[in-house]
């Protein structure tokens, strides 16, 4: 147990730092602080976009069986992770909350369970992560593909133990304003991968030749070191290591613990819909032709890129929200929030643009236009980037307004906006346009542009009608 000084020493600076000038909240010193703390987790979101690049580039180096391999085993894997990343991610606006109230106990066993929930979540998904190839085989997948996805999955799936403790220590340290941390971590992680894949699945260096189960090796090794130098940083840190986040950690406390899953849950249940249904619409794709299929995939990787900026600035939204509610400050969560949103459509905007200026100069990045078979996909990618800007708009919209919503612990309802309008609205509108009017691929993608949308209106009436629904109030 940390000596009483110790205590009251970290509450006194903590809570001055994050009170400070809070009843003067302006949009201007929101905009302010919200690019101090976010522009780090931007890079870091674009770093952990690069992490994943490098592993397909060099799988693919393998040939193209491997590649479509790898791409089978992510579209499950990814997904489970996705869910898991989701439901630790609830330590963010918690931590967040009991900062800006001073509630140093809070931040430790929100900390506390979040790693615990870590290991939790371990244990239910791993198994179903374990037994890819006979849910492949059992949909019709080649077995051939079903049994290389295997060999990745085998050794890639003890990745969720490091992976999801990063979350939690990430969302620790984000919602205390060290995110510079986090993107020095993210790159550092970068070299270390491209090094364990070169010696991992090639057999360089002395070490065999594993190929997709070394490629699943060093994705795991690179997130175990990437885990300890978080630690490593808590640990030595002054400000930080008074939390004690990791004293007593076998001692677990239930209200705290059931309070993150009931956060997080929806979290991660949420981000599984909209993964999903962007799963199908490839899918979807697959129906039409191998032309469409390609495109879509250029379409999508130009307008993920695109979304990491969103992405990373979200989780900024969240700990800003967040504090503001933990210090009773109504007027300041709404500043936070809508601050956000300006800045974040300000940036989709421009991409948009981008998008309806120099299609076939963005398209070309990722095919060769002077072969013959690439002509039919480069124009197709170049016309669903016409429907991509307005999808962005709406991508960066429902990203914004989930994570201000986070920021105040509602979760639930945006999980049931989230499931409508993915499921009620995208995927049917991606079906009878593509296939009812035959639009083809711009159906799915006029599919996709309308779930988002109607998401990110529905998001953003919630969070504009916050007091009258009463969100937020006995937490603050």
């Amino acid at each position: 147990m940390a000596p009483l000084a110790s205590w009251k020493e970290t509450i006194m600076a903590d809570t001055a730092s994050a009170t400070q000038g809070a009843p003067r909240r302006t949009v201007r010193g929101e905009l302010k602080e919200l690019l101090l703390l976010g522009w780090p987790l931007v890079l870091a979101q674009l770093a952990q976009n690069a992490l994943f690049t490098t592993d397909v580039i060099m799988i693919g180096w393998l040939g193209s069986k491997y590649l479509a391999a790898a791409t089978l085993a992510n579209a499950l894997f990814v997904g489970i992770q996705l869910f898991g990343v989701g439901v630790t991610s609830a330590v963010a606006p918690l931590v967040a909350q009991a900062r800006g109230s001073g509630n140093l106990r809070a931040i430790r066993k929100t900390v506390q369970m979040g790693l615990w929930l870590s290991v939790v979540l371990v244990v239910l998904l791993l198994p179903l992560a374990w037994n890819i190839k006979p849910i492949y085989l059992a949909i019709g997948q080649d077995p051939e593909l079903s049994a290389l996805a295997e060999s990745f999955v085998h050794t890639a799936v003890w990745l969720f133990v490091p992976a999801f403790m990063i979350v939690v220590l990430r969302s620790f340290l984000s919602a205390l304003g060290a995110t510079r941390v986090i993107l020095v971590i993210t790159l550092a992680g970068i070299p270390l991968n491209v090094l364990f894949n070169y010696a991992l699945i090639f057999g360089n260096f002395g070490f065999p030749r594993l190929e997709l189960a070394g490629a699943g090796i060093a994705t795991t090794l690179v997130n175990v070191v990437m885990l300890l130098m978080m630690v490593a940083y808590i640990v030595l840190h002054k400000r930080h290591r008074r939390f004690h986040i990791f004293a007593r950690l076998s001692a677990p406390d239930l209200p705290a613990f059931l309070q993150l899953l009931k956060i997080g849950l929806p979290i991660g249940l949420m981000l599984l819909a909209e993964v999903s249904l962007f799963t199908c619409a490839s899918l979807l794709q697959g129906w039409i032709g191998e032309a469409e299929v390609a495109a879509h995939a250029v379409a999508l990787q130009l307008s993920a890129t695109a979304f990491m900026v969103p992405l990373g600035l979200s989780q900024a939204t969240t700990v800003r929200v967040g504090l503001a509610l933990g210090q009773g400050d109504r007027h300041g969560v709404g500043i936070a929030g809508w601050t956000a949103f300006g800045v974040t459509l300000a940036f989709m905007s421009s991409t948009a643009l981008l998008m309806v200026l120099f299609p076939h100069q963005l398209v070309g990045l990722f095919l060769d236009g002077t072969v013959a078979e690439n002509m039919r996909p480069l124009s197709m990618a170049a016309t669903f980037l016409s429907v991509a800007a307005l999808y962005q708009l709406a991508d960066g919209g429902q990203v914004a307004m989930a994570a201000a919503l986070r920021g105040i612990s509602d979760t639930r309802m945006p999980l049931v906006i989230a499931l409508i309008g993915y499921w009620g609205v995208g995927f049917p509108t991606s079906y009878i346009a593509g296939f009812v009017f035959g639009l083809g691929g711009m159906g799915i993608w006029y599919g996709l542009a309308a779930g988002l949308g109607a998401v990110a209106v529905a998001l953003t009436v919630r969070f504009a009608m916050r007091e009258r629904l009463h969100l937020g109030r006995l937490a603050a």
